[in-house]
């Protein structure tokens, strides 16, 4: 789902992993048609790096 919503409204995706000035930059550069692309490929890799952090947080957490 936050993989749609990434190439969709990349600036929302921010917000829904809790980077919201993140979030407000990348809604500026979407206004630009043509800087939607670099925003959603942006979305997606910050994406991407959430769910990796995801992991390793879990991954800690059962070790200690």
């Amino acid at each position: 789902m936050r993989l749609l919503i990434a190439l969709i409204l990349p600036w929302l995706l921010f917000f829904t992993i809790g980077r919201p000035i993140a979030g407000i930059i990348c809604l500026i550069l979407q206004i630009t048609l043509i800087g939607w692309i670099p925003a959603a490929i942006w979305a997606v890799y910050s994406l991407s790096q959430y769910k990796t952090d995801q992991k390793i947080t879990e991954a800690m957490g059962r070790r200690g």
